[in-house]
């Protein structure tokens, strides 16, 4: 018998088939900078020297982990890649960067173009989102490793930011003031807790629809995260922003702390904004401590920003003019502790 790489596992035509099937959505994502085509080795991309007089390249890397694992249950594949891109473009931004673009690495075990072209789309939505190109990726068919119905993505995104711009948390000062955007739900965080509760110990199937959630669980955990982006842009030439803060794993207590200096505490008011009701739905069935919840899960508050309390009315009315659902949550003080929550 003779032996092809297709009979071992790895076609390349469903890989040809794929990238045909996915560039013209690809394409819609370029911006006037970039300036290669689908399909070299490697994406080139111009960066504005008249926009920015002293640029500085931000960089970042991310996944979505097992909340794959939901998508695989309900075979629903077009918000992870949202996800994907959020979780990399939100972080990015907490320094003042502008998103330029993005790349993607996508491993299965068996390439099916259909179900790897619906998981591009929330790439391309996310991007559009972000405003970022979508300028190159890998695609990796690894039999034996990944199983068959089964992938894995990770995202990397670029941004740009002016070098006298650059928000590093530096200027937080006693009583400045914490504003939490809110969350769109779990986020792509936490969901090895989640599916233990809920799918182990509560019982629940995919497509059971929960009253409280008003929706289907698997419609609500695949909820796509938030991008921030353009909350950022609309304060941005009009608010002093002193520092930002993507809600991630560790939530509030684990990221908070990162952007500013020690002496300070960030008093966060827990019954300033409304929880989501996945969450106290896992606490319920899980019977989880409410420190555990805040340090696993965002908790409904999905980006912060932290301004001058002179700043606060102004910011508040901008970011809700944008849609967003904006709380003022806390404040900052002095003290040893990084975050108390009260």
């Amino acid at each position: 018998m003779t032996v092809t790489y297709k009979k071992a596992g790895v076609d390349i035509e469903e890989a040809d088939r794929f990238v045909n099937m996915i560039s013209p959505m690809v394409k819609t994502t370029f911006r006037k900078e970039v300036l290669t085509d689908i399909g070299l080795f490697a994406g080139l991309f111009k960066l504005n020297t008249r926009k920015y007089k002293n640029p500085i390249l931000v960089s970042g890397t991310d996944g979505v982990g097992t909340k794959l694992k939901i998508a695989f249950m309900a075979d629903k594949h077009d918000t992870v890649g949202i996800d994907l891109v959020a979780m990399c473009v939100n972080d990015i931004l907490t320094l003042g960067a502008e998103p330029l673009f993005f790349l993607d690495y996508f491993a299965t075990g068996k390439l099916k173009a259909e179900k790897a072209s619906e998981v591009i789309r929330g790439i391309v939505e996310g991007c559009k989102q972000a405003g970022c190109a979508l300028i190159g990726g890998e695609t990796a068919e690894l039999p034996g490793f990944y199983k068959e119905d089964e992938y894995d993505l990770a995202g990397f995104a670029v941004g740009v930011v002016e070098r006298n711009k650059i928000i590093n948390g530096s200027e937080i000062k006693e009583g400045d003031v914490i504003i939490g955007l809110a969350s769109s739900g779990l986020h792509s965080n936490g969901f090895s807790l989640v599916r233990k509760v809920l799918f182990d110990i509560g019982k629940f199937g995919i497509d059971h629809y929960i009253p409280e959630l008003k929706c289907t669980l698997g419609e609500e955990l695949l909820k796509p995260t938030e991008i921030y982006v353009k909350a950022y842009f609309a304060l941005k030439d009009k608010i002093k922003i002193k520092g930002m803060a993507h809600i991630t794993g560790g939530g509030i207590p684990g990221n908070l702390p990162r952007i500013f200096s020690a002496g300070l505490t960030a008093v966060i008011n827990k019954s300033s904004w409304q929880f989501p009701p996945i969450f106290p739905l896992i606490q319920k069935i899980g019977k989880i401590e409410e420190s555990e919840m805040y340090k696993v899960f965002n908790m409904g508050i999905g980006y912060i920003f932290i301004i001058s309390n002179k700043d606060v009315k102004r910011a508040i009315s901008i970011l809700r003019r944008k849609g967003y659902k904006a709380y003022i949550i806390g404040e900052i003080i002095k003290g040893k502790e990084k975050v108390i929550l009260k």
